[in-house]
């Protein structure tokens, strides 16, 4: 009787760290996307992610074709009623590009998540979101105002080889 309580606590233990039915997928965070878009990109726009779009307007420039450094403004959707913004990380084609975001799962912060242009202009006014658990492009076409570059386009870290 004296070892099959600590083979039962073992696993109650385990699943007591797993907060979140996201767990494993990303890392645990407490920032929202806003916080984490401003830190990330260095565009210092405040407020609900689906306002970043106006707020924009003649501080930084905005366009419908993604570059690394730049913000997608997503607009309020569903649920989603504050919008949410991602930073752009990497280009893969004319419809595919890698964000980095907070929140997206709740909780948890997510790098290289992959973003698919579906809008019938090729203008990424429409997206879809790669939703890790399901290990596919989500279901849901999200609406988007566009791009907010920064003043100065950030470059990705790259290592330095020798």
């Amino acid at each position: 009787m004296r070892l099959a309580l600590p083979a039962l606590a073992a696993p109650l233990l385990l699943a007591a760290c797993a907060t979140s039915r996201f767990a494993g997928y990303g890392t645990p965070t407490t920032l929202t996307c806003v916080p984490y878009a401003r830190a990330v990109s260095g565009i210092e726009l405040t407020g609900d992610a689906w306002r970043w779009w106006d707020e924009a307007d003649g501080l930084y420039p905005r366009a419908h074709h993604p570059v690394p450094g730049a913000v997608l403004v997503f607009r309020r959707h569903g649920a989603m009623t504050a919008g949410h913004v991602a930073v752009v990380t990497q280009v893969l084609g004319p419809r595919e590009i890698l964000v980095t975001q907070a929140n997206w799962l709740p909780g948890r912060l997510q790098r290289a998540t992959p973003v698919l242009d579906v809008s019938p202009a090729n203008d990424w006014t429409s997206v879809r979101v790669w939703y890790a658990p399901d290990h596919e492009p989500g279901r849901t076409i999200y609406p988007t105002d566009g791009f907010i570059l920064p003043a100065r386009p950030r470059l990705a870290t790259v290592p330095a080889t020798r």
